[in-house]
C-alpha cells in the first residue's frame, strides 16, 4: 500500500474554497477523499424519505462526478464512525487525516474519539475552521467572557473582520489526489432510505435578490430570501463567499450571517442550551404541553391562517419562511404554552436546513428563555403579523386553500385570552 492522507468530508460538501481540503492537497501525500454515512445519526431519523439524506446523496454524487474528472474516487462508507475508521486504517496506509471542524456536541464527542484512535496509531488528525467566520471564543468581551447579546457581538465581529478571515482557498484547482477507478456512491436503499420528493433550492447567489434583501426578507408570499441556508448547513457553499458578497451588497444580509456565527458561539460556550433554558430563571414555567393542541399545530389546523400556512409549508417542502418561523414558534410557546423543546424537536425532524445552533437559538428567542431575549411579554399577534407581512393573504391562500370557507377551523384559542394566560404563567414561573 502507498502512504496517503485522508480528507474526511462532513459539513463541507464542495471542492471549491474548502479550507482543510486546500491544506491537505498542498501536503506531501496523495489524498483519498472519504465520506461516512453515520448510522448513529441515520438511526434517529424517523422519516425513511428524509430529504436531508437525499440532499447529501445528491451532493456526494455531484462531487463524485467532479472527482472522476481528476481520475480519483470518493470512498463512501456506512456505519458508526469509530468502526468505519478502524476499517479505513486496515484498508489504507494512512499518514495524516484532515477535516473541517464541526461544533455540535455530538460531533465534538465523535471527533475526540477518532482523534484518540488515530493518535494511538501515531496519525495526526488536523481539523480546520471552515463552517464559520469566527469560531469558539474568537469573538469575546474584553474580559474574555462570551457575548450573550447579539448587538455587541456583531459590532465586535465586524471590527475584527479582516481579509484573513475571508481568504479564498482555490482547493478545486489542486490535483494531489490518489489515482483510482471510480467507486459508485451507494444508493439510498442500503442506507434504509428512499428518495425524497421535496425539491431542493439552487446553489445560486442572486446579487439582485441580496441587494433588495432588506426590503423583501419579511414577505413570505414572494421569493425574497436567498434560500441558501441548506447549502450553508451542508457546506455546499462557502460561508466566506457569502460574507464577501454581503459586504459589497447588503448589510442586513450580512447581519443574518453574523447571527449564524453568534448562535454557534453560544452553543460552543453553553452546550447545556441544547436541553435547557439559557436563562435559568424561566425553569419554573408551568408548560401546559397539551398533546392534542400540539398535533393541531404540527398539522397546520390551529385556525390561525398565518400559523397554519407556515406549518403546511414546512411539512410539504422542508422549508419555512424565517418571519413565519418566528410567528409559529411564538404561537406554540405563548398561545398554547407548549415547551419550546417540543417545537424545536419538530423543526429538527422537518427542516431541510436544520442546524442545531440556529434552531435552538431561534426557539429560545421566541420562548423568551434564551440569549438576547426580549422581555417575556413580547407575544406576537398572528393577526397583526398577517396584516403587516401578508396583507393580501397570498401566502396564506397558497398553503391554506380552504381559508375563508366553512371547512377552515375556528381558532383553537382566543388570542386575547391566550396572551393574558401566557403573561400570567410566565410571571408566576419566574424564579
Amino acid at each position: 500500500m502507498k502512504p496517503i492522507s485522508i480528507f474526511w468530508f462532513r459539513r463541507d460538501l464542495r471542492l471549491e474554497d474548502n479550507t482543510a481540503l486546500h491544506e491537505v492537497l498542498n501536503d506531501e501525500f496523495p489524498v483519498q477523499p472519504v465520506f461516512i454515512f453515520d448510522t448513529n445519526i441515520l438511526s434517529e431519523l424517523e422519516d425513511r424519505s428524509d430529504a436531508r439524506v437525499s440532499f447529501i446523496h445528491q451532493e456526494l454524487s455531484r462531487i463524485q462526478k467532479e472527482l472522476e474528472k481528476r481520475n480519483t474516487s470518493l470512498d463512501v462508507r456506512i456505519g458508526k464512525p469509530l468502526e468505519v475508521w478502524e476499517q479505513l486504517l486496515a484498508d489504507y496506509e494512512i499518514k495524516k487525516v484532515y477535516a473541517n471542524k464541526d461544533y455540535e456536541p455530538y460531533a465534538r464527542d465523535r471527533d475526540k474519539e477518532i482523534y484518540n484512535l488515530l493518535l494511538s496509531k501515531g496519525i495526526p488528525f488536523k481539523a480546520k475552521k471552515d463552517h464559520v467566520i469566527f469560531e469558539k471564543a474568537e469573538i469575546v468581551k474584553d474580559d474574555g467572557h462570551p457575548y450573550t447579546v447579539y448587538t455587541p457581538y456583531s459590532k465586535k465581529w465586524k471590527s475584527q473582520l479582516t481579509d484573513f478571515q475571508l481568504a479564498f482557498y482555490p482547493s478545486a484547482e489542486l490535483n494531489n489526489w490518489t489515482q483510482s477507478d471510480p467507486k459508485p456512491v451507494p444508493s439510498l436503499e442500503p442506507l434504509g432510505f428512499h428518495p425524497s420528493q421535496i425539491p431542493f433550492p439552487e446553489n445560486d447567489i442572486s446579487i439582485d435578490l441580496i441587494s433588495s434583501y432588506h426590503q423583501t426578507r419579511d414577505l413570505p408570499a414572494i421569493s425574497g430570501t436567498s434560500r441558501l441556508s441548506v447549502h450553508l448547513r451542508f457546506g455546499t457553499i462557502s460561508i466566506r463567499r457569502l460574507v464577501r458578497t454581503a459586504l459589497k451588497t447588503n448589510e442586513k444580509f450580512l447581519n443574518e450571517l453574523i447571527w449564524r456565527d453568534f448562535y454557534q458561539s453560544i452553543l460552543w460556550s453553553f452546550p447545556r442550551v441544547v436541553h435547557e433554558n439559557f436563562q435559568k430563571k424561566y425553569d419554573g414555567i408551568k408548560w401546559l404541553n397539551n398533546e392534542d393542541e400540539f398535533k393541531k399545530w404540527t398539522e397546520g389546523k390551529t385556525g390561525y391562517p398565518i400559523v397554519d400556512a407556515g406549518m403546511r409549508e414546512l411539512n410539504a417542502t422542508g422549508f419555512m419562511h424565517n418571519r413565519v418561523r418566528m410567528i409559529v414558534a411564538s404561537f406554540l410557546t405563548k398561545h398554547l404554552l407548549i415547551d419550546w423543546r417540543w417545537g424545536e424537536a419538530y423543526f429538527a425532524k422537518k427542516l431541510l436546513d436544520y442546524e442545531l445552533a440556529s434552531n435552538n437559538g431561534g426557539w429560545q428567542w421566541a420562548a423568551g428563555t434564551g440569549v438576547d431575549a426580549a422581555p417575556y411579554f413580547r407575544i406576537f399577534n398572528p393577526y397583526t403579523q398577517t396584516k403587516k407581512f401578508d396583507p393580501k393573504h397570498q401566502y396564506i391562500r397558497k398553503w391554506v386553500p380552504e381559508y375563508d370557507s366553512s371547512d377552515y377551523p375556528q381558532p383553537m384559542v382566543d388570542h386575547k385570552m391566550a396572551r393574558q394566560r401566557a403573561l400570567d404563567t410566565y410571571k408566576a414561573g419566574i424564579n
